[in-house]
């Protein structure tokens, strides 16, 4: 390319590496880019970034992608890191939420940081040995582990499920709670009951369930003929759990909303897939990872480790309706 343009190989390297400026022509530096067209020459990144001691790669540790709202958290982290010349390698841990072997032989040394939701923080301790910074989703912040976190405003997120159950007079409420110990359940149990310490009247059954349809269903069937006042509503920490209570209450014998309300989490498409369709509470999941990615970069590029809560949004939708239609309803289940 120096030959072709007529210039010295340190003028090339000036040019095509944006440091020309008060060092070179205007005329120079476009005989150089000329020439580098013509040629059709790319910048080798990867020698590049062996120079600065950076592979721009970033590793993203999900659950699974069975579960739309990770699949698009990861679309959400590759288009920012498209952006910033980053790569993104994506690795669903086969264990779900517990401990995972190295996804890769020798990690440490291809990776600049790691993104990692709470589901699957586990997943990374052989990785973490090494001392790349990671950011974490939707986890505690004060694990000391993580140099930033990204979180929804889950409690928000109950706050709005359960405020708009109230105003509709529901005071017998089950949570369909998901069985899994991370920081974004426990959030929600804690927030569910702090929303309902001061209304009136108010009785809570909690039944853990996996997180699938059928354990939805097993944990709805138990809320609804338990012991005690049937509950009128059921809070559940995600669409999958909701659509499983949809399915007990038909099997029951109930009408949703006419006997009991159903409320969701996430807002997936299976949300307006189910009949009827599905109150939800909306979880920004591209901005989720598109925040995440951001911070892993600010993070590498010497920046402050900045901790976030995105907001949430409760979507009303004809799952859920007035207690009223629940207690003139059947009542011998």
């Amino acid at each position: 390319m120096a030959h072709a343009a007529g210039v010295s190989q340190a003028t090339v390297s000036l040019v095509m590496g944006g440091k020309w400026r008060g060092r070179v022509s205007e005329r120079t530096a476009e005989a150089v880019r000329s020439a580098a067209r013509d040629l059709g020459y790319r910048p080798n990144l990867a020698a590049r970034n062996l120079r600065l001691g950076r592979t721009r790669t970033a590793l993203l540790v999900v659950p699974a992608l069975t579960n739309e709202f990770f699949a698009r958290v990861y679309t959400g982290a590759a288009r920012a890191a498209a952006e910033h010349g980053v790569g993104v390698v994506l690795y669903p841990s086969p264990e779900g939420t517990g401990p995972a072997r190295d996804p890769f032989a020798s990690a440490r040394a291809t990776l600049d940081g790691v993104i990692a939701s709470s589901m699957a923080a586990e997943a990374l301790a052989d990785i973490r040995e090494g001392g790349l910074p990671l950011v974490m989703l939707d986890s505690d912040p004060e694990r000391p582990e993580a140099a930033a976190t990204v979180n929804l405003d889950i409690a928000d997120g109950i706050r709005q499920v359960t405020d708009h159950l109230l105003a509709l007079g529901h005071r017998h409420l089950a949570h369909i709670a998901a069985d899994i110990d991370s920081w974004t359940f426990r959030v929600r149990a804690r927030a569910l009951a702090d929303a309902l310490r001061g209304a009136a009247g108010a009785t809570l059954r909690t039944e853990p369930a996996g997180l699938d349809v059928d354990a939805g269903r097993q944990a709805a069937e138990r809320a609804l003929t338990g012991p005690g006042p049937r509950p009128t509503a059921l809070i559940c920490d995600g669409d999958v759990l909701a659509a499983g209570a949809c399915k007990a209450a038909r099997r029951l014998g109930l009408r949703v909303p006419d006997d009991v309300s159903v409320t969701g989490f996430d807002d997936l498409p299976l949300a307006t897939a189910l009949e009827p369709e599905l109150t939800t509470v909306r979880l920004p999941a591209e901005a989720v990872g598109e925040a995440g990615m951001r911070a892993l970069i600010a993070v590498l590029d010497g920046g402050p480790a900045a901790t976030r809560a995105l907001p949430v949004e409760l979507v009303v939708r004809a799952s859920t309706a007035d207690a009223g239609r629940a207690v003139a309803g059947p009542s011998g289940v």
